[in-house]
């Protein structure tokens, strides 16, 4: 590996914009959604922004290049004092899977997590997301809650 291909995973700029933009939108359509363009605006601005209830992002970036991302929001949770962290997305471009990005971004999230306090991060995914699995089985431990949503 030469210096232009080592990986930098660093907080979520304003000057990311137009590569989150695309990142994002790339990770809602492998999930089979859209957004539209107001909810981009109110997400980014929310993941820059200071309010310690909003959501965190960083950034993967290898050569000047992003080519993952991870949004996380610590919350309260009441069977614990402190804050646990909830890990919502996480993407990294198929250009690079398999390279480590996405397990650099998650271990990422842990140390966030250990900076607050916070003794727990937890993720959600889809069945059918074996590729993510694979890691997922790696870095963490499944657990036995089912999902439920409103209608």
């Amino acid at each position: 590996m030469t210096p232009n291909d080592a990986l930098d995973v660093r907080p979520l700029t304003l000057s990311d914009r137009p590569q989150w933009d695309g990142l994002w939108a790339a990770y809602l359509e492998f999930y089979g959604t859209s957004r539209p363009k107001a909810v981009f605006d109110t997400t980014f601005a929310r993941l820059i922004g200071s309010d310690p209830q909003d959501f965190s992002a960083l950034v993967a970036e290898r050569a000047g290049k992003l080519v993952g991302l991870v949004h996380f929001l610590f919350h309260r949770h009441c069977w614990r004092i402190e804050n646990v962290c909830y890990l919502q997305d996480l993407y990294a471009d198929p250009s690079v899977r398999g390279q480590g990005v996405g397990r650099r971004l998650v271990e990422a999230v842990y140390d966030a997590a250990d900076t607050a306090g916070s003794p727990s991060v937890y993720w959600l995914t889809q069945e059918f997301n074996a590729e993510a699995r694979k890691l997922y089985d790696r870095v963490g431990t499944l657990s036995q809650f089912i999902r439920y949503d409103r209608g």
